[in-house]
């Protein structure tokens, strides 16, 4: 497999070393006092147990229903919409920021859901070492960090190897849906799609698609539409 996203560094006395470029820096954020009994409580329900070991999906939900990874959901709102209103699928939700993830283990309580199981970790590290291949039936991000500034496009999380990683651990007939606010990198997304032959773009005209349902509108979506951008609903089929 390629190594995925790394540069190298080198430290003053010290052999260069490579390393993986991460698409997030963990910031500061308050964690509420009901974040942190939810962080405390709700973890062992819902909470992925940081290992070395392949997971086994049907074991960690408790049944063999169709699993689909969302990578950075932020504060959960659109997790757990999405999960109750598709009961039959299972959620992988992925996020390094406390605070989204005790929002959503509150939100899980609070609706009673059973289907989302959450993971605060690389999302990257997770797909490569732990989730088995062609185990997933949906991967969605929606509004990752566009990362705007030229000299920081190698953050970007949409690239070739990041892609080529997806389509390992995708079903034939997945679906890839990614969303943003941002065109360059909705352009971007397209362009590195456009060079992977394991997925097809759904949309007949080779660009975006009108928002799907099963997409609940998110944070960032909204704050986006309040500075006048547009939203980009990019959705691929992962083929033979």
């Amino acid at each position: 497999m390629a190594k995925l996203l790394s540069e190298a560094e080198t430290n003053p006395g010290e052999e260069s070393d490579r390393r993986r470029v991460r698409s997030f820096v963990l910031r500061a954020g308050r964690v509420t006092e009901g974040q942190k009994r939810a962080l405390s409580e709700l973890w062992p329900v819902f909470g992925l147990v940081e290992c070395g070991d392949q997971l086994d999906l049907a074991a960690l939900f408790g049944n063999s229903h169709p699993v689909i990874m969302e990578i950075g959901f932020g504060n959960g709102d659109a997790t757990w919409q999405m999960a109750a209103s598709q009961p039959q699928e299972n959620f992988l939700a992925v996020e390094v920021h406390k605070p989204g993830v005790g929002h959503l283990l509150l939100k899980l309580e609070e609706h009673g859901l059973s289907n989302v199981r959450i993971a605060c970790e690389d999302a990257v590290e997770l797909l490569d070492k732990r989730i088995p291949a062609a185990s997933l039936a949906g991967v969605r991000i929606y509004f990752p960090d566009p990362w705007p500034k030229k000299r920081h496009h190698k953050r970007r999380i949409v690239q070739a190897p990041f892609i080529g990683l997806l389509a390992e651990k995708m079903q034939i007939g997945g679906i890839l849906h990614l969303a943003t606010d941002w065109a360059p990198y909705a352009e971007h997304i397209l362009e590195v799609m456009h060079n992977c032959q394991s997925f097809e773009n759904l949309s007949p005209g080779g660009g975006p698609v009108s928002k799907p349902a099963w997409r609940p509108a998110t944070k960032y979506e909204q704050r986006g539409e309040r500075l006048g951008h547009g939203v980009f609903d990019l959705v691929f089929r992962r083929i033979a």
